[in-house]
C-alpha cells in the first residue's frame, strides 16, 4: 500500500444531465421541498454507508483520488452530485477505523455532525450579533463555562477560533498589546524546543524576526527546563531586552509531554510576563476532576488554547481561545463595524479576534458536549489514557526508547539505531503496519524517526494494541542495529 505522496489518481468523471428531477438550487422558504429532503436524506446515507464499512478499508485510502474540478456547463443531477461526493469518501483518510491511531484526529461525535449540517443549512454569520443573535449569545456563554470548568473563574471567557494556530496567534497578538510592546522588534517569546510549530508561524505573520522566539531546552520527561528559562529570562532582563510572552505547552505534538505550569507561572510573574498555555492536545482533560491533575494548573494562564476537536470528537474546526481577562480580546481587535447595528454586549464577534465571518462553529461544540455530558468526557478521556498506558506495557519490555506523558500519545524507535537506521526501521515498519490495517504517524523527533501513536480512537481495541506491539516485535527481530 502507498501512501498519498505516490498515489495514483483515478480518473475522472463526467457526467451528462437527465430528466431526474431537479435539485433545487436554494432552499423554498414557502415549504418543505421533498427533492430537497430526499437529496439530504441520501447524502446521510451515503455517510452512514461510509462510515458502517470502514473495517473493509484501510485508514489510508490505496488512492488519491481527483474528481473533475471544474463545473459543467449545466449543473449535475441529484444522483451525479451523490457520485461525486462517493468518489472523494473513497480517497478520504478513514478515522472511524479501529487502526486509525496516527494522528489527533478521532471519530466525529454523531451529534457534532449533525450539528455541523445545521450550522451550514443556517448560514449565520458570528461576525455580529444581528447575523447571529442566538448563536453569538451561545459562543460567549459556552466560552464562560468552558473557562470557568478549566478553573479560570467567573469573569473569563475568549472566542471560538479556525484552528489552534490561529488561537495562539490571536494569543501571542493580545499579549503584545497588553504588554505595550507593538512594533517592537527585538520583543522575546521563551517557549520549548518541542513546542508547536504555530508559535513560530503567528510570530512570522506577526512581523517579528525568527531570533524574537527562544527556544528553551526540554528535560527527560520532555517538559521545559525552568532552570533554562529563568537563566533566559535574567539575560533578557539584564541586557533591557522586552519578553513578549512565555509559551508553555500542555500536551506536546510527538510525546504529549505537559510543561511545569504552576512553576512558569511563578518566574512569569516575578518579571510581569504574559504566560500563554497552549493546550490544544491537553487542556480537555481539565474538563475532567478524576483527569484534572494530568494537566494541572491550567487557571494560571492568561491565556489558553484549548482544541476539543483533537480528542472529543468535535467535528473541525473546534478551537477555542479562552482568556482570564476576555475584554482584552476587544481591546485589542475592536476596529469598529460601522455598516452594522450596535453590539448588544460588549462588542461583536467579529471584533474579538482576526476573523471577521464566522460559521457557528460552536453549535457543534455545543451539541457534542450535550451528547457526551461530563460522564462521556471522562470515559473518552480514560480509555484515551488507558489505551496508551496499555501500548506502553506491550512495548516495555522490547529494546525500545519510549516516549510519552501522562496524556494519549506514545512514541518510540528502536534503542542505539543511528539517524539513517531509525528512517529505514520506521518506515519499513510502518508500511508492516499499513498492510495490517494499522496506521501510526512516523515524525521526526530529536534527530531520529520515531512511530508515533496517538490513543484517542474509542474503537481501538485490545486486539489492534496486541497487533501493533506484535509488528514492533517482528520488526526488532529482524538484523539492526538495536544494542
Amino acid at each position: 500500500m502507498r501512501g498519498y505522496r505516490g498515489a495514483a489518481l483515478a480518473p475522472a468523471q463526467q457526467h451528462e444531465p437527465s430528466a431526474e428531477a431537479a435539485l433545487p438550487v436554494f432552499p423554498d422558504p414557502t415549504r418543505l421541498d421533498p427533492e430537497l429532503s430526499a437529496f439530504l436524506h441520501q447524502a446521510s446515507d451515503q455517510l452512514c454507508r461510509w462510515w458502517a464499512d470502514s473495517t473493509q478499508r484501510s485508514p489510508l485510502p490505496l488512492l488519491s483520488v481527483l474528481p473533475e474540478v471544474a463545473p459543467a456547463s449545466q449543473g449535475l443531477t441529484p444522483a451525479a452530485l451523490l457520485e461525486d461526493l462517493q468518489l472523494v469518501m473513497d480517497g478520504a483518510f478513514n478515522p472511524v477505523h479501529p487502526g486509525s491511531m496516527a494522528h489527533l484526529d478521532p471519530p466525529p461525535l454523531t451529534a457534532s455532525v449533525a450539528a455541523d449540517l445545521i450550522c451550514a443549512g443556517l448560514n449565520n454569520n458570528l461576525l455580529a450579533e444581528e447575523l447571529s443573535p442566538s448563536l453569538s449569545r451561545l459562543e460567549r456563554s459556552l466560552c464562560g463555562w468552558m473557562a470557568q470548568r478549566l478553573g479560570f473563574g467567573h469573569q473569563a471567557g475568549g472566542v471560538a477560533a479556525s484552528g489552534g494556530s490561529l488561537s495562539n496567534l490571536m494569543a501571542l497578538v493580545v499579549a503584545r498589546q497588553q504588554r505595550g510592546l507593538l512594533g517592537v522588534q527585538e520583543a522575546l517569546v521563551f517557549c520549548s524546543t518541542d513546542a508547536h510549530v504555530s508559535i513560530a508561524k503567528g510570530l512570522a505573520v506577526m512581523g517579528l524576526p525568527p531570533s524574537s522566539l527562544q527556544p528553551i531546552e526540554v528535560d527527560d520527561q520532555g517538559q521545559l527546563r525552568l532552570d533554562h528559562l529563568a537563566e533566559g529570562l535574567d539575560r533578557a532582563r539584564l541586557a533591557g531586552v522586552p519578553v513578549l510572552a512565555v509559551v508553555a505547552t500542555a500536551g506536546t505534538t510527538v510525546r504529549g509531554a505537559v510543561d511545569p505550569l504552576a512553576s512558569i507561572a511563578h518566574l512569569c510573574r516575578a518579571h510581569g510576563i504574559w504566560l500563554h498555555v497552549d493546550g490544544a492536545i491537553g487542556a480537555v482533560f481539565g474538563l475532567s476532576a478524576k483527569h484534572a491533575n494530568l494537566v494541572s494548573d491550567l487557571s494560571v494562564a492568561d491565556s489558553l488554547t484549548v482544541n476539543p476537536q483533537k480528542l472529543l470528537g468535535i467535528t473541525k474546526t473546534s478551537s477555542l481561545l479562552l482568556l482570564r481577562q476576555p475584554d482584552a480580546l476587544a481591546s485589542c481587535f475592536a476596529t469598529g463595524l460601522p455598516y452594522m447595528e450596535p453590539s448588544w454586549a460588549e462588542a461583536h464577534g467579529g471584533e474579538c479576534g482576526l476573523q471577521g465571518t464566522r460559521p457557528a462553529e460552536v453549535l457543534k461544540l455545543w451539541l457534542g458536549l450535550r451528547q457526551l455530558g461530563v460522564d462521556g468526557i471522562e470515559q473518552l478521556l480514560q480509555g484515551a489514557v488507558s489505551r496508551r498506558s496499555r501500548l506502553q506495557s506491550l512495548l516495555s519490555d522490547m529494546p525500545l526508547q519510549l516516549s510519552g506523558g501522562p496524556l494519549h500519545l506514545l512514541a518510540f524507535t528502536p534503542c542505539g539505531l543511528d539517524a539513517a537506521g531509525s528512517e529505514r526501521w520506521s518506515s519499513q515498519t510502518r508500511q508492516r503496519l499499513l498492510e495490517r490495517q494499522l496506521m501510526l504517524s512516523r515524525p521526526h523527533y530529536r534527530g531520529r524517526h520515531h512511530l508515533k501513536a496517538v490513543l484517542g480512537n474509542p474503537h481501538t481495541r485490545e486486539a489492534e494494541l496486541q497487533a501493533v506491539a506484535e509488528v514492533v516485535s517482528l520488526s526488532l527481530s529482524q538484523p539492526s542495529h538495536c544494542s
